[in-house]
């Protein structure tokens, strides 16, 4: 069983939101394929990372996550360039981690 797990974020490169239906999409979209999806979006986390020794650069992201028996991995590639364009971002992460059901 896998967990995957997207990281989006919530401004674009000049702090402008997101709309709502961008991550209503998405919701969609994983509820269809996978069945269900847990979205954490009323709180925010912080990513912050270095462009080079000085500059650092700051999002805040929401986390969706979906189980699934099988990772498909064009798929999710694929998606991720979907979610890079809709997003406006140079690369949007998407992690899957093994898990057991307990």
């Amino acid at each position: 069983m896998y967990l995957v797990q997207l990281l989006l974020p919530l401004y674009d490169n000049d702090r402008r939101p997101f709309s709502r239906e961008h991550f209503d999409e998405v919701r969609h979209k994983l509820t269809e394929h996978f069945g269900g999806v847990t979205a954490y979006l009323r709180s925010p986390a912080v990513g912050l990372w270095k462009e080079n020794d000085q500059d650092v650069s700051r999002d805040d992201v929401v986390m969706f996550e979906v189980m699934s028996e099988k990772l498909d991995e064009s798929w999710w590639a694929q998606y991720r360039e979907e979610l890079e364009k809709t997003f406006r971002q140079d690369e949007v992460l998407v992690r899957a981690i093994t898990v057991r059901k307990l």
